[in-house]
């Protein structure tokens, strides 16, 4: 396995989820100058889609990924109680 390969089920979500993040990242700033591309659009949207289903399964399997109001919460507060990121 190389060096940034995903070692398992875990690693694989969390890095999918880093591949979609970067395509949305690449595709908003092509908008930026082509905000009239139908096609990229499309693309945009079934990403933000995509990343919305993948960053709910991934919370439900390891607890909130950011605070700030980007994650729901159960009850008790659960951000601070699951392991980080970088620790699954």
């Amino acid at each position: 396995m190389g060096k940034g390969e995903p070692k398992g089920d875990d690693d694989h979500l969390l890095h999918e989820l880093q591949a979609i993040d970067f395509v949305l990242m690449d595709l908003t700033l092509y908008l930026d100058t082509h905000p009239a591309d139908g096609t990229a659009i499309s693309q945009y949207n079934a990403l933000t889609l995509q990343r919305k289903k993948l960053k709910e399964d991934v919370e439900a399997r390891f607890g909130p990924l950011s605070g700030a109001g980007h994650s729901f919460s159960g009850y008790p507060w659960s951000y601070s109680q699951t392991p980080w990121p970088w620790q699954v």
